[in-house]
Protein backbone atom coordinates (compact mmCIF):
# COMPACT_ATOMS: atom_id res chain seq x y z
CA UNK A 1 0.00 0.00 0.00
CA UNK A 2 1.16 3.44 -0.93
CA UNK A 3 -0.09 7.03 -1.18
CA UNK A 4 0.48 9.25 -3.97
CA UNK A 5 -1.07 13.25 -4.05
CA UNK A 6 -4.33 13.44 -5.78
CA UNK A 7 -6.61 16.46 -6.60
CA UNK A 8 -10.25 16.52 -4.99
CA UNK A 9 -13.50 18.02 -6.74
CA UNK A 10 -12.42 21.40 -3.87
CA UNK A 11 -9.23 21.68 -5.75
CA UNK A 12 -7.02 20.57 -2.57
CA UNK A 13 -4.11 18.27 -3.13
CA UNK A 14 -4.33 14.82 -0.27
CA UNK A 15 -3.11 11.67 -0.44
CA UNK A 16 -4.79 8.68 -1.59
CA UNK A 17 -4.47 5.28 -0.74
CA UNK A 18 -3.84 2.40 -3.29
CA UNK A 19 -3.50 -1.50 -3.50
CA UNK A 20 -1.45 -3.16 -6.16
CA UNK A 21 -1.85 -7.23 -6.27
CA UNK A 22 0.18 -9.70 -7.77
CA UNK A 23 -2.38 -10.93 -10.11
CA UNK A 24 -3.59 -7.94 -11.39
CA UNK A 25 -0.03 -6.77 -12.13
CA UNK A 26 0.80 -10.29 -14.00
CA UNK A 27 -2.42 -9.64 -16.17
CA UNK A 28 -1.36 -6.47 -16.51
CA UNK A 29 1.74 -5.20 -18.56
CA UNK A 30 1.20 -1.45 -17.15
CA UNK A 31 1.51 -2.41 -13.95
CA UNK A 32 5.68 -2.12 -13.88
CA UNK A 33 5.13 0.84 -15.08
CA UNK A 34 3.20 1.81 -12.22
CA UNK A 35 5.05 1.07 -9.97
CA UNK A 36 7.89 2.80 -11.29
CA UNK A 37 5.31 5.74 -11.23
CA UNK A 38 4.68 5.30 -7.98
CA UNK A 39 8.33 4.34 -6.11
CA UNK A 40 9.82 7.35 -8.62
CA UNK A 41 12.74 7.09 -10.75
CA UNK A 42 16.09 6.03 -9.61
CA UNK A 43 14.31 4.98 -5.75
CA UNK A 44 16.47 2.43 -4.03
CA UNK A 45 13.46 0.11 -3.04
CA UNK A 46 14.40 -3.82 -4.09
CA UNK A 47 11.23 -5.10 -2.96
CA UNK A 48 10.04 -8.15 -5.25
CA UNK A 49 6.54 -9.19 -6.18
CA UNK A 50 6.56 -12.05 -4.13
CA UNK A 51 7.12 -10.27 -0.42
CA UNK A 52 4.33 -8.21 -0.99
CA UNK A 53 1.65 -9.84 1.08
CA UNK A 54 -1.56 -10.43 -0.84
CA UNK A 55 -4.54 -9.61 0.89
CA UNK A 56 -8.54 -10.93 -0.26
CA UNK A 57 -9.95 -9.42 -3.49
CA UNK A 58 -11.82 -6.07 -2.35
CA UNK A 59 -14.22 -4.20 -4.24
CA UNK A 60 -13.24 -0.91 -4.57
CA UNK A 61 -14.82 2.33 -5.78
CA UNK A 62 -13.79 4.05 -8.88
CA UNK A 63 -11.20 6.73 -8.56
CA UNK A 64 -12.87 9.65 -10.85
CA UNK A 65 -10.68 11.01 -13.61
CA UNK A 66 -10.65 14.72 -12.34
CA UNK A 67 -7.91 16.21 -14.82
CA UNK A 68 -10.48 17.61 -17.23
CA UNK A 69 -12.70 19.12 -14.87
CA UNK A 70 -12.44 23.24 -14.45
CA UNK A 71 -12.12 23.62 -11.42
CA UNK A 72 -13.28 27.33 -11.34
CA UNK A 73 -17.08 25.81 -12.76
CA UNK A 74 -18.98 25.19 -10.20
CA UNK A 75 -21.71 24.10 -11.98
CA UNK A 76 -19.00 20.75 -12.95
CA UNK A 77 -18.81 18.75 -10.15
CA UNK A 78 -21.15 18.21 -6.84
CA UNK A 79 -20.85 17.40 -3.29
CA UNK A 80 -22.28 15.86 -0.48
CA UNK A 81 -21.77 19.81 1.35
CA UNK A 82 -23.79 21.44 -1.20
CA UNK A 83 -27.29 22.50 -0.47
CA UNK A 84 -30.36 20.60 -1.96
CA UNK A 85 -33.05 22.41 -1.67
CA UNK A 86 -34.73 24.66 -4.57
CA UNK A 87 -35.62 28.07 -4.68
CA UNK A 88 -37.77 29.89 -6.68
CA UNK A 89 -37.47 32.63 -8.57
CA UNK A 90 -38.67 36.62 -7.25
CA UNK A 91 -41.67 37.59 -8.76
CA UNK A 92 -42.05 41.27 -8.50
CA UNK A 93 -45.37 41.61 -9.87
CA UNK A 94 -46.88 39.54 -6.90
CA UNK A 95 -48.43 37.19 -9.43
CA UNK A 96 -47.43 34.08 -7.78
CA UNK A 97 -48.38 35.60 -4.10
CA UNK A 98 -51.62 36.43 -5.55
CA UNK A 99 -51.98 32.72 -6.47
CA UNK A 100 -50.90 31.47 -3.44
CA UNK A 101 -53.09 33.93 -1.55
CA UNK A 102 -56.10 32.85 -2.87
CA UNK A 103 -55.91 29.30 -2.57
CA UNK A 104 -54.66 30.41 1.22
CA UNK A 105 -57.94 32.02 1.87
CA UNK A 106 -60.00 30.30 -0.29
CA UNK A 107 -61.02 32.05 -3.37
CA UNK A 108 -60.87 31.86 -7.14
CA UNK A 109 -58.35 34.29 -8.19
CA UNK A 110 -60.05 37.59 -10.48
CA UNK A 111 -59.05 36.84 -14.19
CA UNK A 112 -59.45 40.69 -14.06
CA UNK A 113 -56.80 41.39 -11.93
CA UNK A 114 -54.18 38.38 -13.28
CA UNK A 115 -54.24 40.50 -16.64
CA UNK A 116 -53.61 44.03 -15.41
CA UNK A 117 -51.76 43.70 -12.40
CA UNK A 118 -48.88 45.15 -14.05
CA UNK A 119 -50.82 48.03 -15.40
CA UNK A 120 -50.24 52.14 -13.72
CA UNK A 121 -53.82 52.58 -13.35
CA UNK A 122 -55.16 49.00 -12.25
CA UNK A 123 -59.48 49.42 -11.55
CA UNK A 124 -60.82 47.12 -9.37
CA UNK A 125 -64.21 49.12 -8.71
CA UNK A 126 -67.59 46.76 -8.85
CA UNK A 127 -66.17 43.22 -8.73
CA UNK A 128 -67.44 42.62 -5.39
CA UNK A 129 -64.35 41.10 -4.17
CA UNK A 130 -65.41 41.17 -0.21
CA UNK A 131 -63.39 40.89 2.73
CA UNK A 132 -61.19 37.78 1.37
CA UNK A 133 -60.58 38.39 -2.24
CA UNK A 134 -59.15 41.99 -0.93
CA UNK A 135 -56.84 39.71 1.24
CA UNK A 136 -55.48 38.28 -1.81
CA UNK A 137 -54.94 40.83 -3.91
CA UNK A 138 -53.46 42.87 -0.90
CA UNK A 139 -50.53 40.20 -0.26
CA UNK A 140 -49.75 40.38 -4.35
CA UNK A 141 -49.54 44.49 -4.01
CA UNK A 142 -46.92 44.61 -0.92
CA UNK A 143 -44.56 43.28 -3.85
CA UNK A 144 -45.92 45.25 -6.65
CA UNK A 145 -43.91 47.87 -8.19
CA UNK A 146 -46.26 48.89 -11.21
CA UNK A 147 -49.19 50.08 -9.79
CA UNK A 148 -49.66 53.97 -9.06
CA UNK A 149 -53.27 54.09 -9.04
CA UNK A 150 -55.53 51.59 -7.35
CA UNK A 151 -59.32 51.75 -7.51
CA UNK A 152 -61.42 49.77 -5.45
CA UNK A 153 -64.29 51.30 -4.88
CA UNK A 154 -68.09 49.50 -4.33
CA UNK A 155 -66.55 46.14 -2.99
CA UNK A 156 -67.83 45.71 0.49
CA UNK A 157 -64.58 44.84 2.08
CA UNK A 158 -65.71 46.17 5.17
CA UNK A 159 -63.44 45.92 8.31
CA UNK A 160 -61.15 42.64 7.53
CA UNK A 161 -60.60 44.18 4.07
CA UNK A 162 -60.14 47.42 5.22
CA UNK A 163 -57.67 46.50 7.26
CA UNK A 164 -55.74 44.27 4.88
CA UNK A 165 -55.50 47.61 2.72
CA UNK A 166 -53.73 49.12 5.85
CA UNK A 167 -51.31 46.46 6.19
CA UNK A 168 -50.40 46.12 2.55
CA UNK A 169 -49.65 49.83 2.30
CA UNK A 170 -47.83 49.90 5.18
CA UNK A 171 -45.17 48.07 2.63
CA UNK A 172 -45.99 49.26 -0.49
CA UNK A 173 -44.39 52.48 -1.43
CA UNK A 174 -45.30 53.07 -5.09
CA UNK A 175 -49.02 53.89 -4.54
CA UNK A 176 -50.07 57.16 -4.75
CA UNK A 177 -53.81 57.83 -5.58
CA UNK A 178 -56.22 55.09 -3.62
CA UNK A 179 -59.96 55.09 -4.53
CA UNK A 180 -61.83 53.30 -1.53
CA UNK A 181 -65.21 54.79 -1.31
CA UNK A 182 -68.05 52.57 -0.26
CA UNK A 183 -67.03 49.97 1.07
CA UNK A 184 -68.82 50.05 4.17
CA UNK A 185 -65.67 50.36 6.45
CA UNK A 186 -67.14 52.24 10.00
CA UNK A 187 -65.31 52.86 13.05
CA UNK A 188 -63.50 50.40 13.46
CA UNK A 189 -61.19 50.36 10.07
CA UNK A 190 -61.45 54.32 10.51
CA UNK A 191 -58.76 54.10 13.07
CA UNK A 192 -56.79 52.22 10.94
CA UNK A 193 -56.87 54.02 8.00
CA UNK A 194 -55.58 57.05 10.24
CA UNK A 195 -52.87 55.39 11.07
CA UNK A 196 -51.88 54.75 7.46
CA UNK A 197 -52.10 58.32 6.31
CA UNK A 198 -50.07 59.29 9.04
CA UNK A 199 -47.70 56.78 8.35
CA UNK A 200 -47.61 56.23 4.38
CA UNK A 201 -45.09 58.56 2.67
CA UNK A 202 -46.46 58.06 -1.11
CA UNK A 203 -49.86 58.64 -0.94
CA UNK A 204 -51.10 61.42 -1.82
CA UNK A 205 -54.80 61.11 -3.19
CA UNK A 206 -57.27 59.49 -1.29
CA UNK A 207 -61.25 58.84 -1.22
CA UNK A 208 -62.93 57.67 1.32
CA UNK A 209 -66.78 58.69 0.50
CA UNK A 210 -69.72 56.15 1.39
CA UNK A 211 -68.24 54.43 4.05
CA UNK A 212 -70.39 55.30 7.25
CA UNK A 213 -67.87 57.13 9.23
CA UNK A 214 -69.91 59.10 11.94
CA UNK A 215 -68.81 61.57 14.86
CA UNK A 216 -66.99 59.33 16.06
CA UNK A 217 -64.49 58.47 13.20
CA UNK A 218 -64.25 62.09 13.28
CA UNK A 219 -62.05 62.16 15.76
CA UNK A 220 -59.45 59.32 13.91
CA UNK A 221 -59.67 61.48 10.89
CA UNK A 222 -58.55 64.46 12.54
CA UNK A 223 -55.32 63.10 13.44
CA UNK A 224 -55.02 62.33 9.88
CA UNK A 225 -55.43 65.29 8.71
CA UNK A 226 -53.44 67.24 11.59
CA UNK A 227 -50.49 64.96 10.95
CA UNK A 228 -50.08 64.11 7.45
CA UNK A 229 -47.13 65.83 5.45
CA UNK A 230 -47.84 63.90 2.29
CA UNK A 231 -51.54 63.88 1.38
CA UNK A 232 -52.71 66.70 -0.84
CA UNK A 233 -56.39 65.54 -1.74
CA UNK A 234 -58.89 64.21 0.84
CA UNK A 235 -62.22 63.09 -0.03
CA UNK A 236 -64.69 62.59 2.82
CA UNK A 237 -67.98 62.87 1.35
CA UNK A 238 -71.42 61.22 1.45
CA UNK A 239 -70.33 59.94 5.07
CA UNK A 240 -72.34 60.32 8.41
CA UNK A 241 -70.38 63.07 10.05
CA UNK A 242 -72.69 65.71 12.04
CA UNK A 243 -72.29 68.75 14.19
CA UNK A 244 -70.00 67.58 16.49
CA UNK A 245 -67.66 66.12 13.38
CA UNK A 246 -67.32 69.44 12.36
CA UNK A 247 -66.26 70.77 15.72
CA UNK A 248 -63.37 68.39 15.59
CA UNK A 249 -62.42 68.38 12.27
CA UNK A 250 -62.07 72.17 11.85
CA UNK A 251 -59.40 73.00 14.47
CA UNK A 252 -57.25 70.11 12.55
CA UNK A 253 -57.61 71.72 9.17
CA UNK A 254 -56.59 74.81 10.32
CA UNK A 255 -52.82 72.93 11.53
CA UNK A 256 -52.98 71.11 8.45
CA UNK A 257 -49.81 71.96 5.65
CA UNK A 258 -50.28 69.42 3.01
CA UNK A 259 -53.85 69.00 2.23
CA UNK A 260 -54.72 71.41 -1.20
CA UNK A 261 -58.26 69.56 -1.42
CA UNK A 262 -60.44 69.01 0.97
CA UNK A 263 -64.36 67.25 0.36
CA UNK A 264 -66.78 67.08 3.29
CA UNK A 265 -70.14 67.44 1.08
CA UNK A 266 -72.94 65.34 1.43
CA UNK A 267 -72.48 65.29 5.17
CA UNK A 268 -74.45 66.93 7.93
CA UNK A 269 -72.61 69.61 9.22
CA UNK A 270 -74.40 72.63 10.41
CA UNK A 271 -74.52 74.96 13.33
CA UNK A 272 -71.28 74.82 15.27
CA UNK A 273 -69.98 72.11 13.24
CA UNK A 274 -70.19 74.73 10.33
CA UNK A 275 -68.47 77.65 11.90
CA UNK A 276 -65.67 75.19 13.13
CA UNK A 277 -65.16 74.38 9.82
CA UNK A 278 -65.18 77.83 8.25
CA UNK A 279 -62.87 79.07 10.99
CA UNK A 280 -60.36 76.22 10.03
CA UNK A 281 -60.51 77.53 6.59
CA UNK A 282 -60.11 80.89 8.06
CA UNK A 283 -56.33 79.89 9.86
CA UNK A 284 -55.80 77.43 7.01
CA UNK A 285 -52.46 78.70 4.68
CA UNK A 286 -52.23 75.53 2.32
CA UNK A 287 -55.23 74.71 0.79
CA UNK A 288 -56.72 75.78 -2.35
CA UNK A 289 -60.40 73.95 -2.66
CA UNK A 290 -62.88 73.31 -0.46
CA UNK A 291 -66.56 71.17 -1.03
CA UNK A 292 -68.93 71.53 1.99
CA UNK A 293 -72.01 70.93 -0.88
CA UNK A 294 -75.21 69.49 0.50
CA UNK A 295 -74.63 69.81 4.08
CA UNK A 296 -76.79 72.32 6.16
CA UNK A 297 -74.22 75.85 6.84
CA UNK A 298 -77.45 78.04 7.35
CA UNK A 299 -77.52 81.74 8.52
CA UNK A 300 -74.47 80.34 11.19
CA UNK A 301 -72.34 79.35 8.99
CA UNK A 302 -72.59 82.33 6.50
CA UNK A 303 -71.63 84.70 8.33
CA UNK A 304 -68.73 82.51 9.80
CA UNK A 305 -67.33 81.82 5.77
CA UNK A 306 -68.08 85.87 5.39
CA UNK A 307 -65.70 86.06 8.30
CA UNK A 308 -63.30 83.62 6.65
CA UNK A 309 -63.40 84.96 3.41
CA UNK A 310 -61.92 88.05 5.13
CA UNK A 311 -59.02 86.41 6.98
CA UNK A 312 -58.22 84.21 3.98
CA UNK A 313 -56.16 84.74 1.16
CA UNK A 314 -55.20 81.15 0.20
CA UNK A 315 -58.46 79.99 -0.66
CA UNK A 316 -59.54 79.63 -4.33
CA UNK A 317 -62.65 77.56 -4.89
CA UNK A 318 -65.13 77.30 -2.87
CA UNK A 319 -68.00 75.27 -3.30
CA UNK A 320 -71.31 75.72 -0.70
CA UNK A 321 -74.16 73.87 -2.63
CA UNK A 322 -77.69 73.96 -1.02
CA UNK A 323 -76.48 74.57 2.29
CA UNK A 324 -79.57 76.15 2.90
CA UNK A 325 -78.05 79.62 2.50
CA UNK A 326 -80.79 82.77 2.69
CA UNK A 327 -80.39 86.14 0.69
CA UNK A 328 -79.58 87.49 4.32
CA UNK A 329 -76.85 84.71 4.45
CA UNK A 330 -75.90 85.74 0.69
CA UNK A 331 -75.78 89.30 1.38
CA UNK A 332 -73.38 88.64 4.55
CA UNK A 333 -71.34 86.12 2.17
CA UNK A 334 -70.84 88.73 0.12
CA UNK A 335 -68.97 90.86 2.91
CA UNK A 336 -66.21 88.67 3.02
CA UNK A 337 -66.44 88.86 -1.16
CA UNK A 338 -65.85 92.12 -1.60
CA UNK A 339 -62.70 92.26 0.19
CA UNK A 340 -60.92 88.21 -0.94
CA UNK A 341 -57.93 88.55 -3.39
CA UNK A 342 -57.51 84.96 -4.20
CA UNK A 343 -61.31 83.19 -4.15
CA UNK A 344 -62.27 82.64 -8.25
CA UNK A 345 -65.09 80.34 -7.82
CA UNK A 346 -67.71 80.31 -5.55
CA UNK A 347 -70.48 77.99 -6.50
CA UNK A 348 -73.69 79.02 -4.26
CA UNK A 349 -76.16 77.42 -6.37
CA UNK A 350 -79.61 75.86 -5.14
CA UNK A 351 -79.99 77.68 -2.41
CA UNK A 352 -83.09 79.42 -1.22
CA UNK A 353 -81.11 83.09 -1.36
CA UNK A 354 -83.75 83.96 -4.60
CA UNK A 355 -82.19 86.66 -7.02
CA UNK A 356 -82.16 88.97 -3.98
CA UNK A 357 -78.90 86.79 -2.86
CA UNK A 358 -77.45 86.61 -6.29
CA UNK A 359 -77.63 90.47 -6.10
CA UNK A 360 -76.01 90.94 -3.13
CA UNK A 361 -73.10 88.83 -4.40
CA UNK A 362 -72.86 90.70 -7.47
CA UNK A 363 -72.89 94.06 -5.63
CA UNK A 364 -70.28 92.94 -3.26
CA UNK A 365 -67.75 92.11 -6.48
CA UNK A 366 -68.09 95.50 -7.69
CA UNK A 367 -67.22 96.93 -4.14
CA UNK A 368 -64.19 94.87 -4.57
CA UNK A 369 -61.62 96.46 -7.60
CA UNK A 370 -59.26 93.41 -6.77
CA UNK A 371 -61.60 90.67 -7.12
CA UNK A 372 -60.13 87.73 -8.51
CA UNK A 373 -63.78 85.84 -9.34
CA UNK A 374 -64.00 84.14 -12.90
CA UNK A 375 -66.79 81.95 -12.01
CA UNK A 376 -70.16 82.24 -10.23
CA UNK A 377 -72.36 79.65 -9.73
CA UNK A 378 -76.05 80.57 -9.09
CA UNK A 379 -77.94 77.02 -10.96
CA UNK A 380 -81.37 76.80 -10.37
CA UNK A 381 -81.88 80.01 -9.15
CA UNK A 382 -84.09 82.40 -11.04
CA UNK A 383 -82.68 86.00 -11.42
CA UNK A 384 -84.87 89.30 -12.29
CA UNK A 385 -84.13 92.41 -14.76
CA UNK A 386 -82.67 94.05 -12.10
CA UNK A 387 -80.08 91.04 -11.34
CA UNK A 388 -79.34 91.19 -14.91
CA UNK A 389 -78.62 94.74 -15.00
CA UNK A 390 -75.99 94.35 -12.52
CA UNK A 391 -74.10 91.51 -13.70
CA UNK A 392 -73.56 93.83 -16.65
CA UNK A 393 -71.83 96.24 -14.38
CA UNK A 394 -70.19 93.04 -13.00
CA UNK A 395 -68.88 92.08 -16.75
CA UNK A 396 -67.52 95.63 -17.26
CA UNK A 397 -65.14 95.37 -14.34
CA UNK A 398 -64.24 91.89 -14.62
CA UNK A 399 -64.82 90.81 -18.38
CA UNK A 400 -63.75 87.34 -18.20
CA UNK A 401 -66.20 86.29 -15.41
CA UNK A 402 -68.59 83.58 -15.83
CA UNK A 403 -72.22 83.39 -14.37
CA UNK A 404 -74.49 80.18 -14.60
CA UNK A 405 -78.48 80.62 -13.11
CA UNK A 406 -81.29 78.90 -13.28
CA UNK A 407 -82.97 81.13 -15.94
CA UNK A 408 -84.98 84.68 -15.83
CA UNK A 409 -87.81 84.96 -14.06
CA UNK A 410 -91.33 85.03 -15.62
CA UNK A 411 -93.22 88.34 -15.98
CA UNK A 412 -95.58 88.76 -13.65
CA UNK A 413 -99.10 87.85 -14.13
CA UNK A 414 -101.08 90.82 -14.38
CA UNK A 415 -104.03 90.42 -11.61
CA UNK A 416 -107.35 88.97 -12.99
CA UNK A 417 -109.99 91.39 -13.50
CA UNK A 418 -112.90 92.16 -10.70
CA UNK A 419 -116.44 92.29 -12.75
CA UNK A 420 -117.66 95.26 -12.01
CA UNK A 421 -121.12 93.22 -11.25
CA UNK A 422 -119.06 91.30 -8.64
CA UNK A 423 -118.46 94.97 -7.15
CA UNK A 424 -122.12 95.62 -6.81
CA UNK A 425 -123.36 92.25 -5.39
CA UNK A 426 -120.90 92.19 -2.44
CA UNK A 427 -122.03 95.98 -1.87
CA UNK A 428 -125.50 94.17 -1.81
CA UNK A 429 -125.37 91.63 0.32
CA UNK A 430 -122.74 92.99 3.10
CA UNK A 431 -125.47 95.55 3.40
CA UNK A 432 -128.54 92.75 3.67
CA UNK A 433 -130.37 94.73 1.03
CA UNK A 434 -132.93 93.79 -1.69
CA UNK A 435 -131.92 94.83 -5.36
CA UNK A 436 -135.07 97.02 -5.01
CA UNK A 437 -133.97 99.04 -2.30
CA UNK A 438 -130.24 99.16 -4.19
CA UNK A 439 -131.99 100.52 -7.06
CA UNK A 440 -133.89 103.11 -5.09
CA UNK A 441 -130.59 104.77 -4.20
CA UNK A 442 -130.22 105.84 -7.52
CA UNK A 443 -134.09 106.43 -9.10
CA UNK A 444 -134.27 109.97 -7.10
CA UNK A 445 -137.52 110.52 -8.82
CA UNK A 446 -139.31 107.09 -8.27
CA UNK A 447 -139.55 106.39 -12.38
CA UNK A 448 -138.17 103.01 -11.97
CA UNK A 449 -135.55 104.02 -14.73
CA UNK A 450 -132.27 105.86 -14.30
CA UNK A 451 -130.04 107.69 -16.92
CA UNK A 452 -126.40 106.89 -17.08
CA UNK A 453 -125.47 110.31 -15.20
CA UNK A 454 -128.28 109.27 -12.57
CA UNK A 455 -126.47 105.85 -12.43
CA UNK A 456 -122.83 107.42 -12.29
CA UNK A 457 -123.97 109.55 -9.25
CA UNK A 458 -125.65 106.63 -7.29
CA UNK A 459 -122.30 104.29 -7.51
CA UNK A 460 -120.82 107.60 -5.89
CA UNK A 461 -123.05 108.19 -3.11
CA UNK A 462 -123.04 104.33 -2.72
CA UNK A 463 -119.28 104.43 -1.97
CA UNK A 464 -118.55 101.52 -3.86
CA UNK A 465 -114.75 102.38 -5.90
CA UNK A 466 -115.70 101.30 -9.41
CA UNK A 467 -112.92 103.18 -12.70
CA UNK A 468 -114.53 104.80 -14.90
CA UNK A 469 -113.96 102.01 -17.32
CA UNK A 470 -115.86 99.80 -15.11
CA UNK A 471 -118.64 101.97 -15.10
CA UNK A 472 -119.21 101.73 -18.73
CA UNK A 473 -118.93 97.62 -18.71
CA UNK A 474 -121.84 98.05 -16.46
CA UNK A 475 -123.90 100.66 -18.04
CA UNK A 476 -123.14 98.24 -21.47
CA UNK A 477 -124.34 95.40 -19.87
CA UNK A 478 -127.11 96.24 -18.09
CA UNK A 479 -128.88 98.90 -20.69
CA UNK A 480 -129.86 95.60 -22.97
CA UNK A 481 -132.12 98.10 -24.99
CA UNK A 482 -129.30 100.54 -25.75
CA UNK A 483 -132.07 103.58 -25.27
CA UNK A 484 -129.90 105.11 -22.79
CA UNK A 485 -131.41 104.59 -19.39
CA UNK A 486 -131.68 101.73 -17.23
CA UNK A 487 -134.79 100.74 -15.66
CA UNK A 488 -135.47 98.29 -12.81
CA UNK A 489 -136.12 95.34 -15.32
CA UNK A 490 -133.03 95.27 -16.87
CA UNK A 491 -131.29 95.68 -13.40
CA UNK A 492 -133.14 92.08 -12.54
CA UNK A 493 -132.56 90.49 -15.57
CA UNK A 494 -128.72 91.51 -15.35
CA UNK A 495 -127.97 90.72 -11.75
CA UNK A 496 -129.79 87.42 -12.00
CA UNK A 497 -127.92 86.54 -15.38
CA UNK A 498 -124.13 87.27 -14.17
CA UNK A 499 -124.85 85.45 -11.47
CA UNK A 500 -126.28 82.05 -13.13
CA UNK A 501 -123.05 82.73 -15.76
CA UNK A 502 -120.87 82.24 -11.87
CA UNK A 503 -122.77 79.54 -10.76
CA UNK A 504 -122.02 77.57 -14.22
CA UNK A 505 -117.96 78.58 -13.72
CA UNK A 506 -118.16 76.93 -10.56
CA UNK A 507 -120.32 73.28 -11.78
CA UNK A 508 -117.81 73.42 -14.60
CA UNK A 509 -114.32 73.78 -12.51
CA UNK A 510 -115.95 71.08 -9.89
CA UNK A 511 -116.79 69.05 -12.71
CA UNK A 512 -113.12 68.91 -13.81
CA UNK A 513 -111.39 68.25 -10.77
CA UNK A 514 -113.76 65.32 -9.50
CA UNK A 515 -111.80 61.77 -10.12
CA UNK A 516 -113.15 59.66 -12.75
CA UNK A 517 -115.14 56.33 -11.78
CA UNK A 518 -112.88 53.38 -11.87
CA UNK A 519 -113.71 51.12 -14.44
CA UNK A 520 -112.94 47.34 -14.51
Amino acid sequence: MSTHPVINPRGVACNKKTVSRASSRKSRPESSGSRLERFGPGSDHSESDDEIPHKPREHLPEIADFTTVDINDEKAFDTDLEDKETTTAYDPTGRTAYIEGCKKVGVVPASYFLRHMNDPHLSMKHHGLGSQGMRAIAMSLVSNTSVLTLDLSDNWLGHPGGHAVCEMLRDNCFITHLDLSDNKFGLQTAESLSQTLQQNSTLTHVTLSGNDFDDKAAVHFSDAIMNTTKLEYLNLSHNLFGENAGIILGPAIADNSSLKELDLSWNSIRRKGAVAIAQGVKNNVYMKKINLAWNGFGLEGSIAFGDALKGNQVLEELDLTNNRITSEGAVLIGKGVSVNETLTTIRLGRNPMQTAGCYGICAAILRNPNCALKELDFKDILVNKDFDDIFKQVQEQVPDIKMRHGGMEPPKKPRARIHPMVKLTNYIEKNNLRLVDFFNKFDKDGSMSVTYEEFQQGIEDTGIKLTQEEVQILLSELDSDGDGEINFSEMVSGHTGFQESQQENINVILTATQPRPVTT
